[in-house]
């Protein structure tokens, strides 16, 4: 491990309290000289550090820089997160997971990025991603569960990713059926999962997870459309989060929201938060626009679908293309 991250794994690990000087010189074999020139060196990379002199150094709340070590330090995972990659820019979270999924990446691995260069969105849609502002975060899955289980990873997901969120904000985050979180009735992150299935045994090889989560505001960086609906939350809660924080919670919740999909034990929180049910909603269907009331979440995670005609459809996200609450 280089001086820097030992020093950042050391602080991060204080939990907020300051580490001497001489405590960090200690932790990683150095001089306190050398100990001072890798924290000039880090605060040059973005890190923001509280230095107090007798006391000794700590992240600032007002530090933005992702870190695998801080982010590390958070975690009380068996799994996730343990394999960690944190990048500055990439295409796609879920492009690198997939690639290192493919070349036998283990289950739990983490790709976290700070920008986005094509960020991917359900049905080719694009995710805006710009750095700094948001956790950009695919989490390669490789669990023993039915192909049935398999198709409830995305709205598990999107309980523990709810879950993470609200705790550190303190403001109710509901879901939209089937993989994105609003807050305040605007949405602040979309999930995508991709899967690749075994045709040998019809079973699940594995599965990236991506989540994009907006934190921070950033209404520079999307068109008018995205301004009407899209937020953060920062901007709906009032809270100002931290992002390595937001990381390791979210990685914690999806170990364990995901370790209970077999049994579905995630969907009562999942039907406590969806925001279409016991409204009237229009869905693209089977290539037509039909108009129902959401009558509730079934076993499966698809939604119940009252017609006007009083019959009753039930839809998979697979078949349900949009939904949205009627306007009057």
């Amino acid at each position: 491990m280089k001086l820097k991250e030992k020093i950042l794994e050391t602080i991060a690990l204080a939990g907020g309290d300051y580490v001497s000087g001489e405590q960090l010189a200690a932790a990683s074999g150095v001089s306190r000289n050398a100990v001072w020139k890798a924290i000039k060196s880090l605060e040059n990379e973005g890190f923001i550090f509280d230095a107090v002199s007798g006391t000794g150094y700590r992240l600032s709340p007002h530090s933005n820089r992702l870190s695998r070590e801080i982010i590390t330090a958070g975690l009380d995972t068996e799994c996730f997160g343990r394999n960690m990659i944190v990048l500055s820019e990439t295409d796609s979270t879920n492009n690198t997971a997939k690639e290192l999924a493919a070349d036998g990446a283990v289950h739990g691995t983490a790709v976290i990025a700070d920008r986005q260069t094509a960020g991917k969105g359900r049905l080719g849609r694009s995710f805006v991603s710009p750095a700094g502002k948001g956790v950009y975060i695919s989490v390669i899955i490789r669990p023993d569960i039915s192909v049935d289980a398999a198709q409830l990873i995305t709205s598990c997901a999107a309980c523990a990713a709810a879950s993470a969120v609200e705790e550190l904000c303190g403001s109710f985050v509901n879901i939209k059926w089937v993989n994105d979180l609003y807050m305040n009735g605007r949405k602040i992150c979309g999930i995508l999962t991709e899967a690749s299935l075994s045709l040998e045994n019809n079973s699940l090889d594995y599965a990236v997870i991506g989540i994009g989560i907006n934190v921070y505001p950033a209404e520079d960086c999307f068109d008018e459309e995205l301004k009407s609906r899209v937020s953060s939350v920062e901007a709906e809660s009032g809270v100002k989060i931290n992002r390595n924080q937001l990381c390791s919670l979210l990685l914690n919740r999806l170990e364990e929201y995901l370790s209970g999909i077999e049994i579905r034990s995630f969907l009562e929180d999942y039907r406590r938060r969806e925001l279409l049910t016991g409204n009237m909603i229009t869905a693209s269907y089977g290539g037509e626009t039909i108009t129902g009331k959401a009558a509730g979440i079934d076993n499966n995670g698809s939604l119940i679908l009252e017609m006007p005609d009083g019959t009753v459809k039930t839809i998979s996200s697979g078949e349900a293309n949009l939904c949205r609450i009627k306007k009057d």
